[in-house]
C-alpha cells in the first residue's frame, strides 16, 4: 500500500475517480507551498515543484495498493504527467502525479493563486 496524493478527476465525486477501485480515502489534504499548479489545455491538473513562488495544492490523499497504482491510475494517465513524490503541508511525503519534465506544449495555465482543480472547474 502506498499514499497517494490526487488533486484532479480522481478526487471524490470526479470523473475518474473509479480507477481508484474503492481504494481508501484517508482524507483531504494540502500540499507544502512550493509548488505550481497548472491546467493542462483544460484537461487535468499538474503540479511542479518550484524553488520560488511555490503555492500549496489542495487535494485527497489515499491508500492505494501497488497494484492498483500499476493496473489502472499509471496506464490511464496522460503523457504529460509522471508518478513523482512530494510533500504534504505537515512535512510528509506522498506520490502523486506530476508534471513530466521537461515540457514542451504551449498549454498551461497557471492556476497556483486557486490552488484547487475542483475550484477551477467550478465542481464546488
Amino acid at each position: 500500500m502506498a499514499l497517494l496524493f490526487l488533486n484532479g478527476g480522481g478526487m471524490r465525486g470526479g470523473p475518474l475517480n473509479h480507477q481508484l477501485q474503492d481504494a481508501p480515502l484517508v482524507g483531504r489534504a494540502t500540499s507544502a507551498p512550493k509548488y505550481r499548479f497548472y491546467s493542462v489545455g483544460d484537461r487535468f491538473p499538474a503540479m511542479d515543484e518550484t524553488e520560488s513562488e511555490g503555492r500549496a495544492v489542495v487535494g485527497e490523499v489515499y491508500d492505494i495498493s501497488l497494484e492498483v497504482l500499476r493496473e489502472h491510475l499509471i496506464p490511464a494517465e496522460p503523457p504529460e504527467l509522471e508518478i513523482g513524490l512530494i510533500e504534504l503541508a505537515d512535512g510528509a511525503s506522498c506520490l502523486a502525479t506530476v508534471l513530466r519534465k521537461p515540457y514542451r506544449g504551449d498549454d498551461l495555465v497557471d492556476i497556483s493563486d486557486i490552488g484547487d482543480w475542483r475550484r477551477y472547474r467550478g465542481w464546488e
